[in-house]
C-alpha cells in the first residue's frame, strides 16, 4: 500500500510540474503575497510620510483608486482571453497540418505560461487592492502607492501584449516547431547518451531468474533510476529491463527480469512496480524516441494528400538526418551502477537501426513518388553513409540508399 502510494504521489507531482497552470499559479500567488506587501508598506508610518511628502504620488480620492483598480481589472481579464483565444485557434490550425503529438511542446512552452501567469498575476493584484481601498478623509490613508505599482505592471503587461502577438505568430510557424522538437530532442539525445562507444556492462550479481511481469497495461515510461538502483542494492539484484522506453506493455506481460541468490516475494514486486511508470503520452522527457517519432508523423502528415506540402516533410527529414547523425556516433547509457560500482539495472534502448527503420522507412512509404523527398532523402542518406562508424548501421544506411538511387534512375527522362 505504501509503495503504491508513493508511486501515486509521484506521478501527481509530474503531472502538477508539466501542467499548463502550474507556473501562472505559482506567478499568481507571487503577486498575491506582493499586494499584501504594498499595502503594508502603504498604510505604515515610513508609506505614510512618504505620500505626504510627496504629492504626486498621492491620491486624495478613494473612489478614484477604485476606479483606476477595477477599469484594470477588467481590461487585462479582457486582455487574457483574447490572448490566449488566439493561441487556441493557432494550436488547433498546427494540430490539424501538422501532427497532434506536438500539441504538447507547444502547450509547454514556458513563455506562454508566464504571460498567462503574469496577467492572472495582475489580475489578482488589482482584485485584491480594490477589496481594500475604503472611504476616507484624508489622502494618505489610500493605497497609493499599490495603485501606481498596478499602472506600471498594467503598462508592462501592454507591451508584453505586443510581444507576445509577434511571439506566437513566429512560433507557430511549422520551422519554428519542427526546430523546438529538434532542439528538445537533441538534449534528450545528449542527456541520454555517451559520446564514445557503447557502454561496456559489467558482470553484476547471479542466480536464479525471475520474471516481473506487468500489473497493468500501457506505454513503459521509464523509472525511477535513484529509487531501482538502491532497491536493487539492498536487494542484491541484477534487474534487466524488457523492453525499451515508449513500448505498449500488455498486462502479464514480461517487463523485466530479476537475477537473485534469494527468492523474490510479492512485496519485493510491489516496491519494484511502484518504481515502473506506466502512462500514456508521448513527452521527450522521457525518451528521446518519441521526438524522432513526433518528426517523422509531422513529415508523414505534410505527405499526405490533403496537406500535400513536401517543403515541411523535408524540413522533418533534415531534422531526423542531424539526430540520426548524432546519434551514429553517441551511445546510450544501458547499465546503472550503485555506489560501489556495481551494476544493477540494465535497460533495453532503440539501437541506431530501430530508430532509422521507423523513422526513414515510414516517410519512404509515404513519399517515395515526390521527386522533392527523393532528392532530399539521397543526399541526406549520403552524408549519413559518409559519418557512419559501425558496419551494421552503414549496411542498413546503404540498403536504404540502393533503394533511392533506383527510384531516381527510374523517373530520369
Amino acid at each position: 500500500m505504501k509503495a503504491r502510494l508513493l508511486k501515486r504521489v509521484r506521478q501527481v507531482y509530474s503531472d502538477v510540474i508539466n501542467s499548463i497552470a502550474f507556473y501562472p499559479a505559482i506567478i499568481a500567488l507571487c503577486f498575491l503575497v506582493l499586494s499584501y506587501v504594498l499595502l503594508y508598506i502603504d498604510f505604515s508610518p515610513l508609506g505614510k510620510a512618504i505620500k505626504s511628502r510627496l504629492d504626486f504620488i498621492s491620491l486624495r480620492d478613494a473612489s478614484t483608486a477604485r476606479t483606476i483598480a477595477a477599469t484594470i481589472a477588467a481590461g487585462i481579464l479582457s486582455l487574457t482571453v483574447f490572448s490566449f483565444s488566439m493561441v487556441m485557434i493557432l494550436l488547433n490550425q498546427a494540430a490539424s497540418n501538422m501532427s497532434n503529438r506536438v500539441l504538447d511542446s507547444m502547450i509547454g512552452n514556458r513563455f506562454q505560461q508566464w504571460v498567462l501567469g503574469f496577467y492572472i498575476g495582475t489580475i489578482v493584484y488589482a482584485l485584491f487592492l480594490l477589496s481594500t481601498i475604503r472611504d476616507i478623509d484624508t489622502g494618505i490613508m489610500v493605497p497609493a502607492l499599490s495603485v501606481y505599482l498596478l499602472i506600471l505592471l498594467t503598462i508592462l503587461d501592454i507591451f508584453l501584449f505586443i510581444y507576445f502577438l509577434h511571439y506566437v505568430t513566429q512560433s507557430v510557424k511549422y520551422e519554428t516547431i519542427i526546430r523546438r522538437i529538434y532542439q528538445k530532442t537533441k538534449y534528450e539525445l545528449g542527456r541520454q547518451c555517451q559520446e564514445k562507444g557503447s557502454v561496456l556492462v559489467a558482470p553484476g550479481p547471479s542466480g536464479k531468474v525471475y520474471t516481473v511481469k506487468a500489473t497493468e497495461s500501457g506505454y513503459f515510461q521509464g523509472f525511477s533510476k535513484q529509487g531501482v538502483v538502491q532497491l536493487c542494492k539492498d536487494r542484491n539484484w541484477l534487474l534487466r529491463f524488457s523492453h525499451a522506453t515508449g513500448t505498449f506493455v500488455l498486462q502479464g506481460t514480461s517487463v523485466a527480469e530479476i537475477e537473485t541468490l534469494k527468492g523474490l516475494t510479492d512485496e519485493q514486486q510491489e516496491q519494484l512496480h511502484a518504481l515502473i511508470d506506466f502512462h500514456d503520452g508521448e513527452p521527450i522527457e522521457k525518451s528521446s524516441f518519441y521526438g524522432f517519432k513526433q518528426l517523422t508523423e509531422v513529415a508523414l502528415k505534410a505527405l499526405s494528400p490533403g496537406i500535400n506540402d513536401p517543403g515541411t516533410a523535408v524540413l522533418s527529414l533534415h531534422a531526423l538526418a542531424e539526430l540520426l547523425s548524432y546519434r551514429l556516433s553517441h551511445f546510450p547509457v544501458v547499465s546503472f551502477q550503485d555506489s560501489e560500482g556495481v551494476v544493477r539495472v540494465i535497460t533495453r534502448e532503440h539501437s541506431f537501426q530501430d530508430i532509422f527503420e521507423q523513422t526513414m522507412l515510414p516517410i519512404w512509404d509515404y513519399g517515395h513518388d515526390d521527386r522533392t523527398l527523393r532528392v532530399a532523402l539521397q543526399q541526406v542518406l549520403q552524408q549519413l553513409q559518409r559519418q557512419s562508424i559501425s558496419p551494421k548501421d552503414t549496411a542498413t544506411i546503404r540498403q536504404m540508399l540502393q533503394k533511392v538511387d533506383t527510384a531516381i534512375a527510374d523517373n530520369v527522362p
